[in-house]
């Protein structure tokens, strides 16, 4: 028995039987790993108050974009 625990299959649980070591755990891959993974990477988004100068962008972007389809459509 070596001093090396890669070398060592039957004291390492995650070494193949050629000795070398997994690169993933049961825990690190899967369906849920992968949700795990994308949560903490995204946050959730949180909604937030409406400013004014935001409302009037919006406004005069809906604005806009109907003069424009009325004045091709005339």
């Amino acid at each position: 028995m070596s001093d090396d625990p890669r070398t060592d299959a039957a004291a390492e649980p995650d070494s193949d039987s050629d000795g070398t070591e997994w690169r993933f755990g049961i825990d690190d891959v899967g369906p849920e790993a992968e949700a795990a993974r994308e949560a903490a990477r995204n946050p959730p988004i949180e909604p937030e108050s409406i400013d004014a100068e935001n409302a009037l962008f919006v406004v005069a972007g809906v604005l806009g974009t109907l003069l424009l389809v009325f004045s091709v459509t005339l």
